[in-house]
Protein backbone atom coordinates (compact mmCIF):
# COMPACT_ATOMS: atom_id res chain seq x y z
CA UNK A 1 0.00 0.00 0.00
CA UNK A 2 3.01 2.31 -0.26
CA UNK A 3 1.57 3.79 -3.43
CA UNK A 4 -1.09 5.46 -1.24
CA UNK A 5 1.55 7.33 0.76
CA UNK A 6 3.45 8.28 -2.40
CA UNK A 7 0.30 9.42 -4.20
CA UNK A 8 -0.94 11.27 -1.12
CA UNK A 9 2.38 13.11 -0.87
CA UNK A 10 2.32 14.03 -4.57
CA UNK A 11 -1.27 15.22 -4.36
CA UNK A 12 -0.59 17.14 -1.13
CA UNK A 13 2.44 18.88 -2.71
CA UNK A 14 0.46 19.97 -5.76
CA UNK A 15 -2.53 20.91 -3.61
CA UNK A 16 -0.09 22.97 -1.53
CA UNK A 17 1.20 24.70 -4.66
CA UNK A 18 -2.37 25.41 -5.67
CA UNK A 19 -3.07 26.94 -2.27
CA UNK A 20 0.03 29.14 -2.52
CA UNK A 21 -1.11 30.39 -5.92
CA UNK A 22 -4.65 30.75 -4.64
CA UNK A 23 -3.44 32.78 -1.68
CA UNK A 24 -1.42 35.00 -3.99
CA UNK A 25 -4.51 35.57 -6.10
CA UNK A 26 -6.75 36.29 -3.12
CA UNK A 27 -4.09 38.53 -1.58
CA UNK A 28 -3.97 40.70 -4.71
CA UNK A 29 -7.76 40.72 -4.96
CA UNK A 30 -8.04 41.85 -1.34
CA UNK A 31 -5.50 44.60 -1.94
CA UNK A 32 -7.44 45.82 -4.96
CA UNK A 33 -11.01 45.58 -3.69
CA UNK A 34 -10.97 45.17 0.13
CA UNK A 35 -14.23 44.19 1.85
CA UNK A 36 -16.19 46.11 -0.78
CA UNK A 37 -19.73 45.68 -2.17
CA UNK A 38 -18.14 44.98 -5.58
CA UNK A 39 -16.14 42.04 -4.20
CA UNK A 40 -19.20 40.81 -2.29
CA UNK A 41 -21.03 40.69 -5.63
CA UNK A 42 -18.16 38.78 -7.25
CA UNK A 43 -18.10 36.16 -4.49
CA UNK A 44 -21.87 35.77 -4.48
CA UNK A 45 -21.97 35.35 -8.27
CA UNK A 46 -19.90 32.17 -7.99
CA UNK A 47 -22.54 30.25 -6.07
CA UNK A 48 -24.84 28.82 -8.74
CA UNK A 49 -22.08 28.10 -11.29
CA UNK A 50 -20.14 26.35 -8.50
CA UNK A 51 -23.27 24.43 -7.58
CA UNK A 52 -23.75 23.32 -11.17
CA UNK A 53 -20.12 22.21 -11.48
CA UNK A 54 -20.21 20.26 -8.23
CA UNK A 55 -23.52 18.63 -9.11
CA UNK A 56 -22.75 17.55 -12.64
CA UNK A 57 -19.07 16.69 -12.72
CA UNK A 58 -16.95 17.93 -9.85
CA UNK A 59 -18.63 16.16 -6.96
CA UNK A 60 -20.78 13.52 -8.62
CA UNK A 61 -17.97 11.85 -10.53
CA UNK A 62 -15.25 11.98 -7.91
CA UNK A 63 -17.33 9.90 -5.51
CA UNK A 64 -19.81 7.94 -7.59
CA UNK A 65 -18.10 7.36 -10.94
CA UNK A 66 -14.62 6.26 -9.89
CA UNK A 67 -15.75 3.03 -8.14
CA UNK A 68 -17.71 2.01 -11.26
CA UNK A 69 -14.77 2.77 -13.57
CA UNK A 70 -12.52 0.78 -11.23
CA UNK A 71 -14.88 -2.21 -11.35
CA UNK A 72 -15.21 -1.98 -15.15
CA UNK A 73 -11.45 -1.91 -15.64
CA UNK A 74 -10.91 -4.92 -13.35
CA UNK A 75 -13.67 -7.01 -14.92
CA UNK A 76 -13.79 -5.93 -18.59
CA UNK A 77 -10.53 -4.14 -19.36
CA UNK A 78 -9.42 -0.64 -20.35
CA UNK A 79 -11.31 -0.39 -23.66
CA UNK A 80 -14.63 -1.08 -21.96
CA UNK A 81 -13.73 1.43 -19.24
CA UNK A 82 -13.19 4.23 -21.75
CA UNK A 83 -16.41 3.31 -23.51
CA UNK A 84 -18.39 3.73 -20.28
CA UNK A 85 -16.45 6.93 -19.56
CA UNK A 86 -17.33 8.38 -22.99
CA UNK A 87 -21.02 7.63 -22.65
CA UNK A 88 -21.22 9.28 -19.24
CA UNK A 89 -19.13 12.23 -20.47
CA UNK A 90 -21.57 12.80 -23.33
CA UNK A 91 -24.59 12.60 -21.03
CA UNK A 92 -23.26 14.93 -18.39
CA UNK A 93 -21.93 17.52 -20.82
CA UNK A 94 -25.36 17.78 -22.45
CA UNK A 95 -26.93 18.15 -19.03
CA UNK A 96 -24.43 20.79 -17.93
CA UNK A 97 -24.94 22.84 -21.09
CA UNK A 98 -28.73 22.70 -20.75
CA UNK A 99 -28.74 23.75 -17.10
CA UNK A 100 -26.22 26.52 -17.80
CA UNK A 101 -28.57 27.95 -20.40
CA UNK A 102 -31.50 27.85 -17.96
CA UNK A 103 -29.50 29.60 -15.22
CA UNK A 104 -28.41 32.29 -17.67
CA UNK A 105 -32.01 32.87 -18.79
CA UNK A 106 -33.41 33.10 -15.23
CA UNK A 107 -30.41 34.77 -13.56
CA UNK A 108 -32.41 37.87 -12.58
CA UNK A 109 -35.03 35.90 -10.68
CA UNK A 110 -32.42 33.67 -9.04
CA UNK A 111 -30.48 36.66 -7.73
CA UNK A 112 -33.24 39.08 -6.70
CA UNK A 113 -35.79 36.75 -5.09
CA UNK A 114 -36.12 36.79 -1.29
CA UNK A 115 -35.18 33.11 -1.29
CA UNK A 116 -32.49 33.69 -3.92
CA UNK A 117 -28.79 34.44 -3.64
CA UNK A 118 -28.53 38.07 -2.52
CA UNK A 119 -31.91 39.52 -1.49
CA UNK A 120 -30.18 42.00 0.84
CA UNK A 121 -28.03 43.60 -1.87
CA UNK A 122 -28.79 46.91 -3.56
CA UNK A 123 -30.22 46.85 -7.08
CA UNK A 124 -26.84 47.93 -8.47
CA UNK A 125 -25.05 45.10 -6.68
CA UNK A 126 -27.64 42.62 -7.90
CA UNK A 127 -27.08 43.78 -11.49
CA UNK A 128 -23.38 43.02 -11.15
CA UNK A 129 -24.12 39.59 -9.65
CA UNK A 130 -26.38 38.73 -12.61
CA UNK A 131 -23.74 39.75 -15.18
CA UNK A 132 -20.93 37.91 -13.42
CA UNK A 133 -22.99 34.78 -12.91
CA UNK A 134 -23.69 34.51 -16.63
CA UNK A 135 -19.99 34.91 -17.43
CA UNK A 136 -19.08 32.31 -14.79
CA UNK A 137 -21.18 29.71 -16.59
CA UNK A 138 -18.65 29.68 -19.46
CA UNK A 139 -16.00 28.59 -17.01
CA UNK A 140 -18.41 26.05 -15.54
CA UNK A 141 -18.74 24.25 -18.87
CA UNK A 142 -14.95 24.04 -19.23
CA UNK A 143 -14.51 22.91 -15.62
CA UNK A 144 -17.16 20.25 -16.10
CA UNK A 145 -15.23 18.67 -18.96
CA UNK A 146 -12.06 18.91 -16.90
CA UNK A 147 -13.79 17.28 -13.95
CA UNK A 148 -14.82 14.36 -16.13
CA UNK A 149 -11.20 13.93 -17.22
CA UNK A 150 -10.10 13.98 -13.57
CA UNK A 151 -12.41 11.05 -12.80
CA UNK A 152 -11.03 9.05 -15.71
CA UNK A 153 -7.41 9.63 -14.69
CA UNK A 154 -7.95 8.99 -10.98
CA UNK A 155 -9.74 5.71 -11.71
CA UNK A 156 -6.42 4.68 -13.31
CA UNK A 157 -4.56 5.64 -10.11
CA UNK A 158 -3.14 8.73 -11.86
CA UNK A 159 -3.28 11.77 -9.59
CA UNK A 160 -0.59 14.28 -10.48
CA UNK A 161 -2.06 15.80 -13.64
CA UNK A 162 -5.43 16.46 -11.95
CA UNK A 163 -3.52 18.01 -9.04
CA UNK A 164 -1.47 20.23 -11.38
CA UNK A 165 -4.70 21.29 -13.10
CA UNK A 166 -5.81 23.10 -9.94
CA UNK A 167 -2.64 25.21 -10.02
CA UNK A 168 -3.19 26.10 -13.68
CA UNK A 169 -6.71 27.19 -12.79
CA UNK A 170 -5.24 29.61 -10.25
CA UNK A 171 -2.62 30.80 -12.73
CA UNK A 172 -5.45 31.80 -15.06
CA UNK A 173 -7.09 33.59 -12.16
CA UNK A 174 -3.83 35.40 -11.35
CA UNK A 175 -3.61 36.58 -14.95
CA UNK A 176 -7.03 38.14 -14.53
CA UNK A 177 -6.06 39.79 -11.24
CA UNK A 178 -2.79 41.24 -12.56
CA UNK A 179 -3.58 42.13 -16.17
CA UNK A 180 -7.36 42.35 -16.59
CA UNK A 181 -8.84 43.74 -13.38
CA UNK A 182 -6.68 46.65 -12.07
CA UNK A 183 -7.23 50.23 -13.08
CA UNK A 184 -3.51 50.88 -12.59
CA UNK A 185 -0.87 48.33 -13.56
CA UNK A 186 1.46 46.75 -11.02
CA UNK A 187 4.99 48.16 -10.89
CA UNK A 188 7.88 45.74 -11.54
CA UNK A 189 11.45 47.09 -11.71
CA UNK A 190 10.14 50.55 -12.38
CA UNK A 191 7.90 49.46 -15.23
CA UNK A 192 4.11 49.42 -15.06
CA UNK A 193 2.46 46.22 -16.30
CA UNK A 194 -0.29 46.66 -18.91
CA UNK A 195 -3.83 46.31 -17.66
CA UNK A 196 -7.34 46.55 -19.09
CA UNK A 197 -9.08 47.93 -15.98
CA UNK A 198 -12.11 45.61 -16.13
CA UNK A 199 -12.58 45.41 -12.36
CA UNK A 200 -14.40 42.31 -11.10
CA UNK A 201 -15.25 41.45 -14.71
CA UNK A 202 -11.53 40.96 -15.23
CA UNK A 203 -11.48 38.55 -12.28
CA UNK A 204 -14.16 36.42 -13.94
CA UNK A 205 -12.36 36.53 -17.29
CA UNK A 206 -9.24 35.21 -15.55
CA UNK A 207 -11.15 32.30 -14.03
CA UNK A 208 -12.50 31.41 -17.49
CA UNK A 209 -8.91 31.27 -18.76
CA UNK A 210 -7.99 29.13 -15.75
CA UNK A 211 -10.86 26.74 -16.47
CA UNK A 212 -9.60 26.29 -20.03
CA UNK A 213 -6.09 25.48 -18.76
CA UNK A 214 -7.63 23.08 -16.20
CA UNK A 215 -9.19 21.11 -19.05
CA UNK A 216 -6.23 21.18 -21.46
CA UNK A 217 -3.69 19.81 -18.98
CA UNK A 218 -5.75 16.61 -18.58
CA UNK A 219 -5.55 15.72 -22.28
CA UNK A 220 -1.97 14.31 -22.26
CA UNK A 221 -2.99 11.98 -19.42
CA UNK A 222 -5.98 10.70 -21.34
CA UNK A 223 -3.74 10.07 -24.35
CA UNK A 224 -1.26 8.19 -22.16
CA UNK A 225 -4.00 5.82 -20.99
CA UNK A 226 -5.21 5.32 -24.58
CA UNK A 227 -8.50 7.15 -24.21
CA UNK A 228 -10.82 6.70 -27.19
CA UNK A 229 -13.96 8.74 -27.40
CA UNK A 230 -17.17 6.90 -28.29
CA UNK A 231 -20.30 8.43 -29.75
CA UNK A 232 -23.66 7.88 -28.13
CA UNK A 233 -25.17 7.87 -24.67
CA UNK A 234 -24.93 4.16 -23.85
CA UNK A 235 -28.24 3.99 -22.04
CA UNK A 236 -28.34 0.23 -22.63
CA UNK A 237 -24.89 -0.33 -21.14
CA UNK A 238 -25.23 -1.89 -17.64
CA UNK A 239 -22.18 -0.07 -16.29
CA UNK A 240 -23.50 3.27 -17.55
CA UNK A 241 -26.80 2.56 -15.83
CA UNK A 242 -24.94 1.58 -12.68
CA UNK A 243 -23.00 4.85 -12.83
CA UNK A 244 -26.18 6.86 -13.23
CA UNK A 245 -27.85 4.99 -10.37
CA UNK A 246 -24.96 5.94 -8.10
CA UNK A 247 -24.74 9.48 -9.45
CA UNK A 248 -28.40 10.32 -8.89
CA UNK A 249 -28.17 10.23 -5.08
CA UNK A 250 -24.71 11.79 -5.29
CA UNK A 251 -26.10 14.71 -7.26
CA UNK A 252 -28.74 15.22 -4.57
CA UNK A 253 -26.04 14.93 -1.92
CA UNK A 254 -23.98 17.66 -3.59
CA UNK A 255 -27.11 19.77 -3.97
CA UNK A 256 -27.62 19.71 -0.21
CA UNK A 257 -23.95 20.52 0.41
CA UNK A 258 -23.85 23.42 -2.04
CA UNK A 259 -27.15 24.79 -0.79
CA UNK A 260 -25.38 25.58 2.46
CA UNK A 261 -23.20 28.08 0.59
CA UNK A 262 -26.22 29.67 -1.06
CA UNK A 263 -27.97 29.91 2.31
CA UNK A 264 -24.76 31.31 3.78
CA UNK A 265 -24.60 34.18 1.29
CA UNK A 266 -28.34 34.77 1.55
CA UNK A 267 -27.95 35.33 5.30
CA UNK A 268 -24.68 37.27 4.99
CA UNK A 269 -26.19 39.64 2.40
CA UNK A 270 -28.44 40.88 5.23
CA UNK A 271 -25.46 41.75 7.45
CA UNK A 272 -22.91 44.56 7.21
CA UNK A 273 -21.18 45.06 3.83
CA UNK A 274 -18.14 42.82 3.51
CA UNK A 275 -19.69 39.87 5.37
CA UNK A 276 -19.85 37.64 2.28
CA UNK A 277 -16.22 38.40 1.49
CA UNK A 278 -15.23 37.77 5.14
CA UNK A 279 -16.83 34.34 4.91
CA UNK A 280 -15.05 33.66 1.63
CA UNK A 281 -11.65 34.58 3.09
CA UNK A 282 -12.32 32.77 6.36
CA UNK A 283 -13.15 29.67 4.32
CA UNK A 284 -9.98 30.21 2.28
CA UNK A 285 -7.78 30.07 5.39
CA UNK A 286 -9.61 26.96 6.59
CA UNK A 287 -9.41 25.24 3.21
CA UNK A 288 -5.60 25.20 3.11
CA UNK A 289 -5.07 22.63 5.92
CA UNK A 290 -8.32 20.82 5.12
CA UNK A 291 -7.29 20.31 1.51
CA UNK A 292 -3.77 19.18 2.39
CA UNK A 293 -5.04 16.67 4.95
CA UNK A 294 -8.62 15.58 4.37
CA UNK A 295 -9.06 16.15 0.65
CA UNK A 296 -5.62 14.85 -0.35
CA UNK A 297 -5.95 11.70 1.77
CA UNK A 298 -9.55 11.07 0.73
CA UNK A 299 -8.80 11.59 -2.95
CA UNK A 300 -6.04 9.01 -2.95
CA UNK A 301 -7.88 6.52 -0.72
CA UNK A 302 -11.05 6.29 -2.84
CA UNK A 303 -9.69 4.12 -5.71
CA UNK A 304 -7.88 1.86 -3.21
CA UNK A 305 -10.96 1.47 -1.01
CA UNK A 306 -13.00 0.74 -4.14
CA UNK A 307 -10.53 -1.99 -5.15
CA UNK A 308 -10.76 -3.56 -1.67
CA UNK A 309 -14.54 -3.42 -1.87
CA UNK A 310 -14.68 -5.03 -5.33
CA UNK A 311 -12.26 -7.75 -4.17
CA UNK A 312 -14.31 -8.15 -0.96
CA UNK A 313 -11.10 -7.81 1.06
CA UNK A 314 -12.77 -6.72 4.29
CA UNK A 315 -9.58 -6.79 6.37
CA UNK A 316 -7.66 -4.51 4.00
CA UNK A 317 -10.65 -2.14 3.86
CA UNK A 318 -10.80 -1.95 7.66
CA UNK A 319 -7.07 -1.44 8.08
CA UNK A 320 -7.01 1.38 5.55
CA UNK A 321 -9.81 3.21 7.38
CA UNK A 322 -8.23 2.70 10.79
CA UNK A 323 -4.89 4.06 9.65
CA UNK A 324 -6.48 7.08 7.98
CA UNK A 325 -8.43 7.85 11.16
CA UNK A 326 -5.25 7.79 13.25
CA UNK A 327 -3.46 10.08 10.83
CA UNK A 328 -6.31 12.62 10.79
CA UNK A 329 -6.67 12.68 14.59
CA UNK A 330 -2.94 13.06 15.16
CA UNK A 331 -2.53 15.96 12.74
CA UNK A 332 -5.74 18.01 12.82
CA UNK A 333 -6.18 18.66 16.56
CA UNK A 334 -2.73 20.26 17.02
CA UNK A 335 -3.15 22.19 13.77
CA UNK A 336 -6.45 23.65 14.94
CA UNK A 337 -4.82 24.95 18.13
CA UNK A 338 -1.79 26.28 16.27
CA UNK A 339 -3.62 28.03 13.43
CA UNK A 340 -6.16 29.67 15.72
CA UNK A 341 -3.38 31.49 17.60
CA UNK A 342 -1.24 32.48 14.60
CA UNK A 343 -3.99 33.42 12.12
CA UNK A 344 -4.18 37.16 12.83
CA UNK A 345 -0.79 38.19 11.36
CA UNK A 346 -1.61 36.20 8.21
CA UNK A 347 -4.91 38.06 7.83
CA UNK A 348 -3.28 41.42 8.54
CA UNK A 349 -1.22 41.31 5.32
CA UNK A 350 -4.45 41.47 3.31
CA UNK A 351 -4.94 45.05 4.53
CA UNK A 352 -8.66 44.84 5.32
CA UNK A 353 -8.48 47.59 7.97
CA UNK A 354 -8.99 47.05 11.71
CA UNK A 355 -12.71 46.29 11.56
CA UNK A 356 -12.43 44.10 8.48
CA UNK A 357 -9.42 42.28 9.90
CA UNK A 358 -11.30 41.39 13.07
CA UNK A 359 -14.24 40.15 11.03
CA UNK A 360 -12.07 37.87 8.88
CA UNK A 361 -9.94 36.65 11.81
CA UNK A 362 -12.87 35.50 13.92
CA UNK A 363 -14.63 33.96 10.95
CA UNK A 364 -11.47 32.03 10.05
CA UNK A 365 -10.95 30.91 13.65
CA UNK A 366 -14.44 29.51 13.84
CA UNK A 367 -14.06 27.69 10.52
CA UNK A 368 -10.76 26.18 11.74
CA UNK A 369 -12.60 24.55 14.62
CA UNK A 370 -14.20 22.34 11.99
CA UNK A 371 -10.90 21.04 10.58
CA UNK A 372 -11.21 17.66 12.33
CA UNK A 373 -14.83 17.17 11.33
CA UNK A 374 -14.40 18.15 7.69
CA UNK A 375 -11.25 16.02 7.31
CA UNK A 376 -12.99 13.00 8.82
CA UNK A 377 -15.93 13.63 6.51
CA UNK A 378 -13.71 13.51 3.40
CA UNK A 379 -12.70 9.92 4.20
CA UNK A 380 -15.99 8.69 5.67
CA UNK A 381 -18.05 9.67 2.62
CA UNK A 382 -15.56 7.98 0.31
CA UNK A 383 -15.73 4.80 2.40
CA UNK A 384 -19.44 4.53 1.60
CA UNK A 385 -19.02 5.35 -2.09
CA UNK A 386 -16.20 2.83 -2.39
CA UNK A 387 -18.81 0.23 -1.41
CA UNK A 388 -21.19 1.79 -3.98
CA UNK A 389 -23.48 2.98 -1.20
CA UNK A 390 -24.70 6.43 -2.23
CA UNK A 391 -27.86 6.46 -0.11
CA UNK A 392 -26.21 6.85 3.30
CA UNK A 393 -24.20 9.98 2.34
CA UNK A 394 -27.37 11.41 0.76
CA UNK A 395 -29.44 11.01 3.92
CA UNK A 396 -26.68 12.44 6.09
CA UNK A 397 -26.19 15.41 3.73
CA UNK A 398 -29.91 16.22 3.82
CA UNK A 399 -29.87 16.20 7.62
CA UNK A 400 -26.72 18.33 7.62
CA UNK A 401 -28.29 20.96 5.36
CA UNK A 402 -31.34 21.13 7.60
CA UNK A 403 -29.11 21.50 10.65
CA UNK A 404 -27.05 24.24 8.98
CA UNK A 405 -30.14 26.17 7.93
CA UNK A 406 -31.60 26.01 11.44
CA UNK A 407 -28.36 26.96 13.17
CA UNK A 408 -27.55 29.65 10.61
CA UNK A 409 -30.88 31.40 11.11
CA UNK A 410 -30.41 31.25 14.88
CA UNK A 411 -26.79 32.45 14.95
CA UNK A 412 -26.27 34.91 12.10
CA UNK A 413 -27.92 37.90 13.78
CA UNK A 414 -26.25 37.70 17.22
CA UNK A 415 -22.83 36.51 15.98
CA UNK A 416 -22.69 37.89 12.43
CA UNK A 417 -20.46 36.15 9.87
CA UNK A 418 -18.79 34.11 12.63
CA UNK A 419 -22.21 32.73 13.56
CA UNK A 420 -22.72 31.45 10.01
CA UNK A 421 -19.27 29.83 10.16
CA UNK A 422 -20.16 28.23 13.51
CA UNK A 423 -23.33 26.77 11.99
CA UNK A 424 -21.16 25.18 9.30
CA UNK A 425 -18.74 23.70 11.84
CA UNK A 426 -21.45 22.22 14.04
CA UNK A 427 -23.51 20.78 11.17
CA UNK A 428 -20.69 19.19 9.17
CA UNK A 429 -18.80 17.90 12.21
CA UNK A 430 -21.98 16.20 13.38
CA UNK A 431 -22.32 14.59 9.94
CA UNK A 432 -18.73 13.29 10.10
CA UNK A 433 -19.17 11.73 13.53
CA UNK A 434 -22.50 10.24 12.44
CA UNK A 435 -20.95 8.55 9.39
CA UNK A 436 -17.95 7.24 11.30
CA UNK A 437 -20.36 5.92 13.92
CA UNK A 438 -22.23 4.03 11.20
CA UNK A 439 -18.96 2.60 9.86
CA UNK A 440 -18.06 1.47 13.37
CA UNK A 441 -21.46 -0.10 13.85
CA UNK A 442 -21.06 -1.93 10.52
CA UNK A 443 -17.64 -3.11 11.76
CA UNK A 444 -15.89 -1.41 8.86
CA UNK A 445 -13.10 -0.36 11.25
CA UNK A 446 -12.06 -0.90 14.83
CA UNK A 447 -11.50 1.80 17.45
CA UNK A 448 -7.87 0.91 18.11
CA UNK A 449 -6.43 4.36 18.53
CA UNK A 450 -3.81 3.41 21.10
CA UNK A 451 -2.17 6.59 22.36
CA UNK A 452 -3.03 8.62 19.24
CA UNK A 453 -5.75 10.73 20.82
CA UNK A 454 -3.85 11.46 24.03
CA UNK A 455 -0.67 12.50 22.18
CA UNK A 456 -2.73 14.64 19.80
CA UNK A 457 -4.34 16.48 22.72
CA UNK A 458 -0.94 17.07 24.35
CA UNK A 459 0.38 18.44 21.05
CA UNK A 460 -2.68 20.68 20.76
CA UNK A 461 -2.04 22.07 24.24
CA UNK A 462 1.58 22.83 23.42
CA UNK A 463 0.64 24.40 20.08
CA UNK A 464 -1.92 26.66 21.76
CA UNK A 465 0.27 27.86 24.64
CA UNK A 466 3.87 28.28 23.52
CA UNK A 467 3.23 29.64 19.98
CA UNK A 468 0.40 31.72 21.45
CA UNK A 469 2.77 33.34 23.94
CA UNK A 470 5.31 33.97 21.17
CA UNK A 471 2.73 35.71 18.99
CA UNK A 472 1.60 37.79 21.96
CA UNK A 473 5.16 38.81 22.83
CA UNK A 474 5.84 39.66 19.21
CA UNK A 475 2.70 41.82 19.12
CA UNK A 476 1.18 39.62 16.42
CA UNK A 477 3.78 40.46 13.77
CA UNK A 478 4.16 38.12 10.84
CA UNK A 479 7.80 37.07 11.54
CA UNK A 480 6.92 36.02 15.09
CA UNK A 481 3.84 34.20 13.81
CA UNK A 482 5.94 32.29 11.26
CA UNK A 483 8.48 31.34 13.94
CA UNK A 484 5.71 30.33 16.34
CA UNK A 485 4.08 28.27 13.62
CA UNK A 486 7.35 26.48 12.87
CA UNK A 487 7.83 25.63 16.55
CA UNK A 488 4.26 24.38 16.73
CA UNK A 489 4.86 22.12 13.73
CA UNK A 490 7.90 20.67 15.51
CA UNK A 491 5.70 19.77 18.49
CA UNK A 492 3.16 18.22 16.13
CA UNK A 493 5.78 16.25 14.19
CA UNK A 494 7.40 14.81 17.32
CA UNK A 495 4.18 13.77 19.03
CA UNK A 496 2.52 12.54 15.82
CA UNK A 497 5.60 10.66 14.63
CA UNK A 498 3.97 7.19 14.86
CA UNK A 499 1.02 8.35 12.73
CA UNK A 500 3.31 10.06 10.22
CA UNK A 501 5.13 6.73 9.87
CA UNK A 502 1.74 5.05 9.32
CA UNK A 503 1.01 7.55 6.53
CA UNK A 504 4.35 6.78 4.87
CA UNK A 505 3.59 3.06 5.00
CA UNK A 506 0.13 3.35 3.47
Amino acid sequence: MKHIARSTLIVAVFFGLEKVLGFARHFLVARQFGLSPELDAYNAANNLPDLLFMLISGGALAMAFIPVLTETRQKEGQEATWRVFSYVLNLLFLLTASLSLLIALFANQLVRSQVGITPGFSVEQQDVVVDLMRLNLIGTLLLSLGGLAVAGLQSNQHFWLPAIALSLYDIGGLFGVVFLAPQNGYEILGNSLPTLGWGVYGLVSGTILGALLYLLIQIPGLIRYHFRWNWGLGLQNPMVLKSLNLMAPRVLTMLFIQLTFIVQDNLASRLTPGSITALAYGWLFFQVPETLIGTALGTVLLPTLAEHAVAQDRQAFQQTLEKSLKVILAITLPLIALLVVVIRPAVAIFNFGDEGENLVVWTARVYLLGLLGHSLLEVAVRAFYAQQDARTPLISAALTSLAFLTLGVLLYRPLGAAGIALANVLAFSAQAFFLWGLLRRQRQFGWQMGSTLSRSLIAAGLCATIPGLMVSIGQATLPFAVLAGAIGLVFLSVLALPELKILLRL
